[in-house]
């Protein structure tokens, strides 16, 4: 069963004066009020969000930024929509976990602010995620990440991180949340400064008395203002659909590595769908090391679990088989049915290096494994990092003679990545002196964390149309509107809308929003 879609609608387009004049007293007492004095127990509620205000418990207070946060979440409800439908397959595993550790049911809103509740988000500091753990943080908090499978997008082992992460930081700052929220974004060592530095000086050690960096003072502000939101929408003129207070998700385990089209399919999911549960995966099939489980409707689980452990090796991995030949290379076996060497290599479980024997048979994908496309980003990243470690450049002209699979092959990134940023696909025949991305300014196509930034006035949000996840494209020489269009399939109008381009030359280094 799909839940509601929770949906935030304007009453007005800003606070009104006597909601603006509230004090954070009054929006306290609104906060204490949703369930206490009840009896009732986290399985009584019918609405997710009824279940969360109970559990409020961070100190409120009566300070400007939080009111800066509260006029803007009430003049943006799109923002908030978009972020709590995308939550809808998230929130209840979230919100279970903070109570079983006793922990604030604020912090089940903390992605919003830190994702806006998308797991392929990923910021220019290479943060990623629901809750944007940098890659470093990622490994101390034991979150695998390789060439298969990045755990800082897994839903139940990013939060388990995160809420590891936060009740660490809490028990450092002596029980002090909003201390803990701050060093959660901007790191202990800053946070510890700070407070030293007012030790020293005689001065109050509490977040509001602390000088911190720009981005770690509103943040603090954002999670509370949101909390108030929550707790007394229609204060704030605007209104939530409910999320039905049951899990949405149930893990299976697959007893070992599976391709996500055939999951999909038993599953009764589209490849989309089954990545949005699992966004951790970002090749065709799951990490041939493991983890084995995958995330699947509640409501299907169990059928899911049955039809699994049917299935025969090579239904399980959608693969055939390929004789290798006279004169076969990994590299030309690869190309030829659309995959790299190293997947080839680990797919059969051999060794990263070596020529392949005559007459071995190898495990091939199938044609229809193909990525949807926030999964193709996020293996574009994957690649686009190895890319840019051996200083190649970022665009290359076409020899005579040369395909996207010999191109691919040779400067080390996967086909369908390669594809994608160009606007074409793996099959597309080249034309000599054509020029081709390798890789964008930052690597890849990324999805922006910056929904909220674009949506408070950047050029991201001024176009109608205009999307979720933002793209930043850097002009080349000999790039037009119409290539630009075409290369992340969006209407030429659509691209001068959102950049506010009164002209159609472009100029090489200037930079464009694409909403996708």
């Amino acid at each position: 069963m799909v839940p509601a879609t929770p949906v935030a609608t304007p009453a007005q387009a800003q606070l009104p004066d006597s909601v603006a004049a509230e004090t954070a007293s009054a929006a306290n007492e609104a906060i204490a009020a949703a369930g206490a004095g009840t009896g009732l127990t986290s399985t009584d509620y019918s609405d997710l969000f009824d279940r969360m205000r109970a559990g409020f418990k961070l100190p409120d207070s009566d300070h400007s930024a939080i009111d800066r946060e509260l006029e803007w979440y009430a003049g943006n409800p799109d923002y908030l929509g978009r972020a709590f439908s995308r939550a809808d397959l998230y929130l209840y595993h979230i919100v279970t976990e903070l109570e079983a550790r006793g922990m604030p049911l604020e912090l089940a809103l903390l992605p919003v602010v830190e994702s806006a509740f998308e797991p392929y988000a990923y910021s220019k500091a290479s943060a990623s995620g629901l809750w944007q753990f940098i890659p470093d943080t990622g490994s101390r908090y034991n979150l695998k990440q390789d060439w298969w499978y990045d755990g800082r997008r897994d839903v139940l082992e990013s939060t388990r991180a995160a809420l590891d992460y936060l009740q660490a930081l809490n028990s450092e700052f002596n029980g002090d949340w909003l201390l803990a929220i701050a060093a959660y974004n901007c790191g202990e060592m800053n946070v510890e400064r700070a407070v030293a530095r007012n030790q020293a000086a005689g001065l109050p050690t509490d977040f509001w008395s602390l000088k911190l960096p720009a981005e770690t003072r509103a943040y603090v502000p954002k999670l509370l203002a949101m909390g108030r939101v929550v707790a007394h929408p229609e204060r704030y003129g605007l209104s939530f659909n409910k999320i039905p207070n049951q899990p949405y998700f149930a893990k299976v385990d697959t007893k070992g590595q599976i391709s996500m089209h055939v999951a999909a399919e038993i599953a009764g999911l589209t490849d989309a769908e089954l990545y949005e549960l699992n966004p951790a995966f970002h090749r065709w099939a799951t990490d041939p090391g493991g983890p084995y489980s995958l995330l699947v409707p509640a409501d299907t689980a169990e059928a899911f679990r049955t039809s699994v452990i049917q299935l025969t090796d090579e239904e399980r991995l959608n693969v055939k088989s390929y004789s290798v030949r006279k004169g076969d290379t990994m590299n030309a076996v690869a190309r030829r049915f659309h995959s790299t060497p190293q997947e080839l290599r680990e797919l059969n479980g051999l060794p990263s290096k070596g020529a392949i024997l005559v007459g071995t048979a190898l495990k091939v994908p199938s044609e229809s494994n193909l990525l949807p496309a926030k999964a193709l980003r996020a293996a574009a990243l994957v690649d686009g990092r190895a890319h840019r470690s051996r200083r190649e450049r970022s665009r290359i002209v076409v020899r005579r003679g040369e395909t996207l699979w010999a191109i691919a092959r040779k400067h080390g990134v996967d086909v369908n990545a390669l594809a994608l940023m160009n606007g074409m696909q793996p099959n597309t025949v080249l034309r000599t002196g054509q020029r081709l991305r390798l890789a964008t300014a930052s690597g890849s196509a990324n999805i922006s964390v910056d929904d909220e930034e674009a949506a408070r006035g950047g050029a991201a949000g001024a176009g109608a149309g205009a999307g979720t996840h933002q793209v930043t494209h850097v002009v080349h020489a000999g790039d037009t509107l119409f290539h630009v269009a075409q290369e992340y399939h969006v209407s030429v109008a659509q691209v001068a809308s959102w950049n506010r381009l009164s002209k159609t030359r472009l100029v090489p280094g200037q930079k464009l929003v694409i909403r996708q």
